[in-house]
């Protein structure tokens, strides 16, 4: 994630609040909030974050589908539309 200038210390997200609603919400960028000179938050729009958890499901699904496959988890293609095929049927 980048922060090139969106780095900002926890008294001006005090002071700054409903600046930093408009501004992350039109930007779509991120904000690092920093305390004592170390990274503590970041905040980022409704959207953005809405978007990252659909993304981070889909790669634990992803994950899970790769695990599944190196632990012979898994039908032939072949099978599958054969028993589809066979469901139709009846």
């Amino acid at each position: 994630m980048k922060f090139s200038t969106q780095v900002k210390p926890i008294s001006y997200l005090k002071s700054h609040a409903a600046e930093i609603v408009k501004e992350i919400s039109e930007s779509r960028e991120p904000m690092l909030i920093t305390q004592n000179g170390e990274a503590k938050l970041v905040v980022m729009d409704v959207r953005s974050y809405e978007q990252q958890e659909e993304a981070l499901a889909l790669l634990k699904l992803l994950a899970m589908g790769t695990r599944d496959l190196e632990q012979g988890r898994f039908r032939e293609v072949e099978d599958v539309f054969a028993d589809l095929d066979k469901e139709d049927r009846e």
